[in-house]
Formats: C-alpha cells, structure tokens, sequence
C-alpha cells in the first residue's frame, strides 16, 4: 500500500497536501491508484461468488457460474471507473461556482482517493454475506465522507466555509450518481446478461 493511502487513514489532512502535490507534478498519477484498486472488489467478489458462495436456505450454498461471475465483475470494474469519472466531471464543474479552477485529471484524482475505502472494502466480497456488505459499505461510506469533507477545501485551495459547501453538493451528487450507476448495473446484469446460479446441498 502506497504511502498516501496510509496517509488517508492515519494523517487524511497531510495526505491531501500530498496528494495535491504529485497531481500538480504528474497530472495522471491518480490512474495507476484508480485501475489498480479498482480491481479489489471485482476480483474479491468474483472469488467469493464462484468458490464461496452464500446460503439462502439451511444446507443449501448458492454459487455463480464462473461465466455469470466474470459478467458480474467484469461490470462492477468498468462502473466504478465510469463512476469516479463522472464524478470527476461534476467536482470540476461544481467548483466553478466556488472560484476554484482545478483540472479535469485533478478532479477524477480527487474523487478515485476519497473513495478508496470503498475499494478496501471490496474485500469482504471474498464472503458473500448481506449483513457483512451492510456494515462494510457504512463503514466505507463513512470514512468517504469525512475524506471528502477534510480533504476538497485543502485539494482544491477553497477556504474552510466554501469548501464545507462544495463538499455537500459534492457529496449529493456523489449519492445521485452511484445508485444511478448501481441500479443500471443490476438492471443489465439480470434482464440482459441473465445469470446462472448454481445450487449445491450441504450434508450434515
């Protein structure tokens, strides 16, 4: 794990400083950071659907075809990119209005960092469980917030008061457009892609 990752967890402030810096002297240093981490929860997922699997009924794991996997993950990967792109586009544009004039690769940075908790919590798709996801995706979601509340006044060199502002529209549109994406990632993946379960009894 690289140095400003760590940094996000245990000195987020120092880290955005940081950050800021490598963006300003390497313009596409996020992307490495972005497609690489990216990978965590398709990779998890499609390990913990296809090996793993989970149980709707006592004695009975469900499993996904590897093909149904691949489909699934493969999706999951390409809307998180798309996601934080999207995003990136609207903090550019939303900043406009704050007098900042950050870049477009600045902005998609900014919005591939403050949702690496979530990348990290991609981990616990090698255990498919609903209640194990709930309380992962809040703590990530969480986390995100406070990254995103701390981090936009200094990466972006807003003062404290606009920087609280443009960090809740920010976040607001972050919300609109991440159950835009996830609802026309499922909505593809069941009526187009059609997965195959595959169920196996557990004998006591």
């Amino acid at each position: 794990m690289s140095a400003p990752i760590v940094k996000l967890f245990t000195q987020p402030n120092f880290a955005w400083t940081d950050i800021r810096k490598e963006e300003e002297a390497h313009p596409r240093h996020y992307l490495a950071h972005l497609i690489l981490l990216a990978l965590i929860p398709a990779v998890c997922l499609f390990i913990g659907t296809t090996y793993v699997g989970w149980s709707l009924a006592e004695n009975e794991t469900v499993r996904l075809s590897h093909r149904s996997a691949l489909h699934l993950c493969a999706l999951l990967y390409l809307c998180t990119l798309a996601g934080v792109a999207v995003m990136g586009v609207f903090i550019r544009w939303m900043s406009r209005t704050f007098d900042a004039r950050p870049t477009l690769n600045q902005c998609i940075g900014f919005a591939a960092y403050t949702v690496t908790p979530f990348f990290l919590a991609g981990i616990a798709g090698l255990y498919p469980s609903r209640w194990l996801a709930i309380l992962v995706l809040a703590a990530a979601s969480a986390y995100s917030t406070f990254l995103l509340f701390v981090g936009l006044p200094t990466f972006m060199h807003e003062r404290k008061e606009q920087g609280v502002l443009n960090a809740v529209c920010v976040w607001g549109v972050g919300l609109l457009v991440l159950v835009t994406i996830l609802v026309s990632m499922i909505l593809l993946w069941f009526n187009v892609l059609t997965p195959e379960y595959l169920r196996a009894t557990v004998t006591q």
